[in-house]
């Protein structure tokens, strides 16, 4: 759980890096590196939501 938690954080830190690139300076690679941390942020919270609810049920 705590590997999967640093795993949302590093995608989260990487998007707000590479959204910020794209907003501020028109960086069009940076908007595709950002789209790509909000897929993998997108499957990553699903497997925390999964893996949470387990935890819960313990």
């Amino acid at each position: 759980m705590k590997n999967l938690v640093a795993q949302i954080n590093e995608q989260i830190a990487a998007f707000q890096a590479n959204a910020e690139l794209q907003v501020e300076k028109g960086n069009k690679a940076a908007g595709t590196r950002a789209r790509k941390a909000a897929l993998e942020l997108t499957k990553l919270l699903k497997e925390f939501r999964k893996v949470s609810v387990e935890e819960s049920k313990k």
